[in-house]
């Protein structure tokens, strides 16, 4: 018989303890690496999402919830897999436990909401440690019995409709309320609609026009304000979404506040995810959206033809949703092709991206929609009324636009490099959002200055 039928004892008839399986590893995907091999210190690559509900969350059953709900969807248990520099790629190992505590309860205070949403911004949590993930829990203050959500993200390894689905997954184990996803609205394709035209893609497209950042010397990261707006009207039949309009209502944002600042006006390119999972237990988790850039020439942002700005965003947005192509491009897929190390590529990459920076569109307009999930953890803390999500907004972009709808209302995310913009500019651009987001409801063609 030889060793490995029967392997040594220690004498005492005790084989000793069985070695662990290793942990199941998975090369990372195209966007996770692209985002791995950009990482800045001063700029996290953190999503935000922010659920505000009527009532209070008991810590431990909350703990169980949200710890079941990862054990559901177990690809979001993963850390990077560690390697030396000249290995040919990142990996992920999936692992069957957290190694940290997901879910925390900072002390409350009268600046416990600020400083939450600033942790959200400035802290990610470390892709090392499984899950990539942090939810805060704060109470609001002492006039309300509200509870505030903060889901932080590292978007290296998620997104923000992923981790969405999760903790959907645990407010119905908490609440014992049902979760599922609403049914999406039904589209009905306009057979007779034009080919889209589009303007040409190669010149560089506008940059947003710097602000005023607060002190001489502006801090590094990411500032961010969330503001509650009414849904736009928009007649029965239209043959543009609500996206469209927002679509519509950013790039005549940016436009004005450009022209505020004595930019001469250019081409202007929006990104805008697009994202084409199932909502259900089946959703697949990471980074699932692709992106597309939505132009528009300079002559067509006129908020007095709101009709024909409106048709031509439609157009385009349908047409880009239809084509067929990698999540960053066919350029980004050559990169992360295993054809040299990692690190190698990695240098490359940042390279190109600085190359390529005054190509790099001119902000992204990431719209959720209506929020699929109740959100209902049940009894004695409600349903959410409220939730925010926001983008990283690193230059040469330095401004990202998300939005999202629940219970009736748009709850607008705006958020900026702090190299760019301070805390005023976000107010004006806001209230620039909000006047043009009124416009686009196109039964009136008057425009207030």
């Amino acid at each position: 018989m030889t060793a490995v039928e029967h392997p040594a004892h220690d004498g005492t008839g005790d084989p000793g303890p069985r070695p662990l399986p290793a942990p199941t590893r998975v090369p990372f995907p195209v966007v996770d690496e692209i985002s791995r091999h950009c990482l800045q210190e001063e700029e996290p690559e953190t999503v935000h999402i922010e659920v505000h509900l009527p009532g209070r969350l008991d810590p431990a059953r909350l703990r169980a919830a949200v710890a079941e709900a990862l054990h559901r969807h177990p690809r979001i248990l993963m850390r990077e897999a560690p390697g030396r520099w000249y290995r040919l790629r990142y990996e992920w190992e999936l692992t069957a436990d957290p190694d940290v505590e997901v879910v925390t309860f900072p002390p409350p205070g009268p600046d416990a909401l600020r400083d939450a949403r600033t942790r959200a911004l400035t802290d990610a949590p470390p892709l090392s440690a499984s899950p990539p993930v942090r939810l805060e829990v704060v109470d609001e203050d002492d006039r309300s019995d509200g509870t505030v959500l903060f889901l932080t993200i590292n978007h290296t390894a998620l997104d923000g409709p992923a981790c969405l689905r999760v903790l959907a997954t645990a407010a119905e184990l908490y609440g014992g309320r049902d979760n599922s996803p609403a049914a999406p609205p039904v589209r009905t394709a306009d057979t007779t609609a034009p080919p889209a035209e589009m303007p040409s893609p190669w010149p560089p497209p506008a940059r947003v026009a710097p602000g005023t950042p607060r002190g001489s010397l502006p801090s590094p990261g990411n500032g961010m304000l969330v503001t509650e707006l009414a849904l736009p009207l928009r007649p029965k039949g239209s043959p543009y979404t609500v996206n469209d309009q927002l679509m519509a209502t950013t790039a005549l944002t940016l436009a004005h506040w450009n022209r505020e600042h004595g930019v001469r006006p250019r081409p202007m390119r929006i990104t805008m995810p697009v994202d084409d999972r199932p909502r259900d237990a089946s959703m697949p988790i990471g980074n699932g959206t692709r992106l597309v850039d939505v132009p528009f020439a300079p002559r067509e942002l006129d908020p007095l033809d709101m009709p024909g700005l409106l048709r031509r965003t439609a157009a385009r947005t349908r047409a880009l949703r239809s084509l067929p192509r990698p999540q960053l491009g066919h350029g980004a897929a050559l990169l992360t092709a295993p054809w040299a190390p990692v690190g190698v590529r990695a240098a490359l990459t940042r390279g190109l991206r600085r190359a390529a920076a005054p190509w790099t569109s001119t902000t992204l307009l990431s719209n959720i929609g209506r929020v699929p999930y109740p959100l209902d953890f049940g009894e004695g803390a409600g349903r959410a009324h409220a939730v925010w999500f926001s983008a990283p907004a690193r230059m040469p972009r330095g401004l990202t636009v998300t939005t999202a709808s629940t219970a009736g209302r748009l709850h607008l995310a705006l958020r900026w490099s702090r190299a760019l913009l301070g805390h005023g500019d976000g107010e004006r651009l806001r209230d620039l959002f909000e006047h043009y987001l009124r416009t686009t409801e196109v039964n009136s063609t008057e425009v207030t200055p």
